[in-house]
């Protein structure tokens, strides 16, 4: 059972110096130490439903094709034919009719990845097929997302430990995706981290999110390690996070009792933003271009039998974080000019902050810092 308490910080806990926020030797090493060895977040299995469904995707710096091969299981193949290097798939998403072919040879693979079909290459000396499939990348799928390794040793059940069946009621792998807006921020990747795991900002930057859930009843149960959070309080009964401050859908799941008046927030390190609502889920998913640049793709998660409805319409929790968003890509922005100034020197971090201590030491641990 989850344990929560109070956001804290500890003594001298001072934010990180401006190098890791502003260097591309840094950003450089992140490729490697962070997006090269952890669980990224490609996308829902919703996008590639059937056989031969498939969407290309950047992470950690690789092009994936992810898909789902013939027997039903979701693979991630790096988007690189074994002949010549040539990239193989162009489109963002579609269908694969049984295979995927590379334009510019022609050689064709199996939606298993398996090397089907080499042309004029029957007659080279010692050639084997078999020695040529599409190299690949981990893959494991939780609660309906996709999550890709670059490791191919990493062990899912092992890293995600702390969050596999923590969310059971709100039935996530269930859920559809009902609107996406994308982003593109001129900030470091870490700033977005940081500004969503704290509410101290809350009253002055979000007048609308204030009215509707207090910034000070944040209570933590995740707070060390990759994963990071807890939840917030609405102020009243039948509250939801919405432009009216309502909501006619029922709750997702078999959400109840004190969740029905709380919303959760959850970081998992180092690509997905997660936030659980009574009634829809909200997810971000991060994708760092440059040391001050970062695209974000923000999608809002309802129950399909509640999008099913004649009357179903996302908009009012669209909208409200969709203005909720922007305010706070502007202070992070705002930050990324900050911390990039000669002025700037590590400032102390408030009790109201403990989760961004947090998130430092992890990140520091994983950089080898």
């Amino acid at each position: 059972m989850e344990t929560f308490v109070r956001p804290s910080v500890g003594t001298g806990a001072k934010t990180l110096d401006a190098s890791w926020y502003t260097s591309a030797g840094v950003f450089a090493a992140e490729r490697e130490r962070v997006f090269g060895r952890s669980w990224l977040c490609a996308g829902r299995t919703e996008a590639v439903e059937n056989a031969g469904d498939f969407f290309t995707t950047e992470q950690g710096g690789e092009s994936l094709i992810v898909t789902r091969d013939a027997a039903g299981d979701v693979r991630a193949f790096y988007n690189v034919c074994r002949h010549r290097g040539t990239r193989l798939c162009e489109r963002a998403a579609g269908r694969f009719v049984g295979s995927i072919q590379c334009p510019y040879h022609g050689w064709t693979y199996g939606l298993d990845g398996v090397l089907k079909v080499a042309r004029n290459m029957a007659e080279v000396p010692g050639f084997d097929r078999g020695e040529y499939p599409l190299k690949e990348a981990a893959v494991a799928v939780w609660e309906g997302f996709i999550f890709v390794n670059h490791d191919r040793a990493a062990s899912f059940e092992r890293d995600f430990a702390p969050l596999i069946g923590r969310f059971a009621r709100w039935t996530l792998g269930t859920l559809k995706t009902a609107r996406t807006i994308s982003y593109d921020l001129a900030c470091n990747w870490k700033l977005i981290f940081l500004n969503y795991s704290e509410c101290y900002h809350c009253p002055l930057v979000h007048p609308q999110l204030d009215k509707l859930s207090p910034s000070d009843s944040g209570r933590n149960d995740l707070a060390q390690g990759p994963f990071l959070g807890g939840y917030s309080e609405l102020r009243e009964p039948q509250m939801s996070l919405t432009t009216t401050g309502h909501s006619v859908r029922p709750p997702v799941g078999s959400v109840e009792g004190a969740d029905l008046q709380r919303v959760y927030y959850y970081t998992i390190f180092p690509s997905l933003l997660l936030s659980l609502h009574p009634d829809y889920a909200m997810v971000h998913y991060l994708k760092p271009i440059a040391p001050n640049r970062t695209e974000i793709v923000c999608a809002w998660l309802f129950d399909p039998a509640t999008m099913a409805r004649p009357d179903f319409d996302p908009n009012d929790a669209v909208e409200f974080w969709d203005i909720t968003n922007r305010q706070d890509w502007h202070v992070n922005e705002l930050t990324q000019l900050g911390v990039s100034s000669r002025a700037y020197v590590p400032g102390p971090y408030s009790n109201a902050e403990g989760l961004l201590g947090a998130f430092d030491r992890y990140y520091r641990s994983v950089m080898g810092a």
